[in-house]
């Protein structure tokens, strides 16, 4: 790695590391600086990213893939850990974006986390949050990205369990790391894998070597990719492991925006997209991780309409955005980089739509329920501003990012011919009428209608007063609109981005739907517009009860239960291992401790019994002789006439 690429690359990790132990190691003495020192380390971060990608696309195409081993971490036998760092294309993208919006999500949390007394903590975890995703992104082996892997799932749950004095909170964030644990196992299973067919842990050694295992054992290389794409599901909430997501909102918001926009759920996308060089050797892979993406698009999408929490609205969109990242990625070669495009502009709009959240529960007294807002729209102009770009861009508005991203990732799902592309792109095109559905009910419920929050009083009992945020929070909240409208074209058009990640994903082909792509896009806005009207209709049209309706029709009662997520992951995995641990702890008390103890009291019975003999008086032990006597000649007798 060349010298300033290298020192650059190395600091950009190194900053948000040293910005958590310095704040955690410092104590309270910088509790009134604690929050700079997180940002500044940040943002210092991301002017070193800007050096590291000006640097890499500096160099010629066929040379923008350059590594640094560091240090040898461990060595036995054949088994050899080396620690180094890498940068080509997709993880310098991926670093711009981590450290980027991450640095607004920095600012934006030193306002909206201004009167928390653990502030410091705060920004501590959310340093060490930043640093471990950039580990994952930056290792140039499986094992340094699984060591980001760990990191990012360890700062999660403090994060998501900050206020640890909200039981629900310290839930979500036992529920969040239990569930990642069970992806874990797919990911570490496939580096096990991987080390036993190939002998190695690096990209380099195992991009190398898988060819010649495809040749000889197919099936080895399907292995391999559906238990990383275990791991992607669970890090990224996709189906099955997808209900500890929306639960991860008991967080402070700044949280839900930097986890669910720029870093840890996008890290299953990017696994796949780095192991491309295995998802194109094996179609049956690619296709399940297809499935899984269009799966979780409609698990998403339904669970969406049916939430009241505001909050939880944009979880379960993020669940369903990941899910065509998901699709577009498992379309395999030629369309890794669209997973990618979408990717980011996912980041854009989605974190200012959550940061949009977060002001909105500031304005009023953290109250999450749309049931209780309405008529915002003049109350909060920046927000509803921000709302506004981020709303059109998620739902595909023409000119807009997602706009780019989603369309052409439909485009690609009809293309992939046959029963499985109309499937495939059915369920991609059926998702964008149904998140139109449900974001433009949060919209109306939000910030349209009767402000239904004036004949209703806070928890504490007052009156709600809601006032746009301060200038700390909008700002970067502005920031993240405009790349809620521009992003999409910059990347998009003239295949900028494709041509940038080409050297590490591959070429990207242009999709071929089976009609014109300009009908599709047609179609697709039909679509949309149907599900705006629908909610117009639904929502727009009628008074909004401030409390859910009890008797709702099937439907609506299958999506306010997550679509049975909780209750499929209770009936399939809780409660068995509740009743094996239940099992396994009467076979422990009745089995092995009872036949212990039991034989313990047989001993100590007969040796009670026994102690009655020794009471001193002759004739007892002339009649013991006696016994014992007898007893001899007796066995004397029946050995000799046996």
């Amino acid at each position: 790695m060349s010298g300033a690429v290298t020192t650059s690359t190395v600091l950009l990790l190194l900053l948000p590391l040293a910005g958590a132990v310095v704040l955690l190691v410092g104590g309270r003495r910088l509790d009134r600086v604690g929050h700079l020192i997180g940002c500044a380390t940040v943002i210092a971060a991301f002017v070193c990213g800007i050096i590291a990608f000006t640097g890499l696309t500096s160099l010629p195409v066929d040379e923008r893939s350059v590594t640094a081993d560091l240090f040898t971490w461990m060595s036995s036998g054949s088994f050899t850990v080396d620690i180094g760092l890498g940068l080509d294309p997709l993880s310098a993208t991926f670093v711009l974006l981590i450290t980027g919006v991450g640095s607004l999500i920095h600012i934006y949390s030193i306002g909206y986390m201004a009167h928390d007394a653990e502030r410091r903590k705060f920004f501590a975890y959310l340093n060490l949050f930043v640093a471990a995703m950039l580990l994952l992104v930056l290792g140039n082996s499986f094992v340094t990205l699984y060591a980001g892997w760990e990191g990012v799932g360890l700062a999660s749950y403090l994060l998501i369990g900050f206020w640890s004095d909200r039981p629900a909170a310290a839930t979500a964030a036992k529920k969040a790391f239990i569930m990642n644990r069970v992806g874990d196992v797919g990911l570490a299973l496939a580096i096990f894998l991987m080390f036993r067919e190939m002998g190695t842990v690096s990209y380099a050694g195992v991009f190398d070597r898988i060819g010649g295992v495809a040749a000889e054992s197919p099936g080895t290389v399907t292995v391999i990719a559906l238990l990383l794409l275990l791991g992607a599901c669970g890090k990224s909430g996709q189906v099955p492991l997808q209900a500890w997501l929306p639960d991860a909102m008991e967080g402070p918001t700044p949280v839900s925006a930097l986890i669910h926009a720029a870093t840890m759920v996008t890290a299953g996308v990017y696994l796949i997209a780095r192991c491309a060089p295995i998802y194109d050797l094996t179609p049956d892979g690619r296709l399940v991780v297809a499935i899984v993406g269009a799966v979780t698009i409609l698990v998403g999408c339904i669970a969406g309409c049916a939430k009241d929490d505001i909050k939880k609205v944009l979880a379960y969109s993020t669940v369903s955005q990941i899910g065509y990242m998901f699709l577009a990625v498992g379309l395999g070669p030629g369309f890794y980089a669209l997973g990618i495009l979408h990717l980011l502009t996912h980041g854009f709009f989605k974190a200012g739509m959550f940061l949009g959240a977060g002001s909105v529960m500031h304005a009023m007294d953290d109250e999450v329920d749309m049931r209780r807002f309405g008529g915002l729209m003049r109350k909060l102009p920046i927000t509803f501003g921000v709302f506004v770009a981020g709303y059109l861009a998620i739902i595909g508005f023409p000119l807009f990012s997602g706009f780019f991203s989603k369309d052409l990732i439909i485009e690609a799902a009809f293309g992939d011919g046959g029963t499985e592309g109309l499937l495939l792109g059915g369920a991609a095109l059926l998702g964008a009428g149904i998140t139109a559905f449900y974001m433009t009910r949060m919209m109306i419920m939000t910030f349209l209608g009767e402000p239904r929050w004036k004949q209703l009083r806070t928890r504490d009992g007052g009156e709600y007063h809601p006032h746009e945020s301060p200038p700390v929070m909008t700002i970067p909240m502005i920031v993240l609109a405009i790349g809620s409208v521009g992003a999409g074209a910059f990347l998009a058009i003239g295949a900028r981005l494709m041509d940038l990640l080409a050297p590490a994903v591959g070429e990207y082909t242009e999709p071929e739907p089976p009609v014109a792509p300009i009908v599709l896009t047609l179609v697709t806005l039909l679509v949309v517009a149907a599900g705006v009207a629908l909610a117009w209709m639904l929502v727009g049209r009628r008074p909004v009860p401030v409390t859910a309706p009890e008797h709702v029709s099937p439907v609506v009662a299958l999506a306010r239960a997550d679509v049975g997520g909780n209750a499929i992951n209770e009936t399939l995995f809780a409660r068995p291992g509740i009743w094996l641990s239940r099992t396994s702890v009467y076979a422990d008390a009745k089995g092995v401790d009872g036949a212990v103890n039991g034989l313990a009291a047989a001993l100590g019975g007969l040796s009670g019994r026994w102690r009655h003999w020794q009471n001193g008086y002759v004739r007892s032990y002339a009649l013991s002789m006696f016994a014992g006597t007898l007893g001899v000649l007796l066995l004397l007798l029946l050995v000799r006439y046996s």
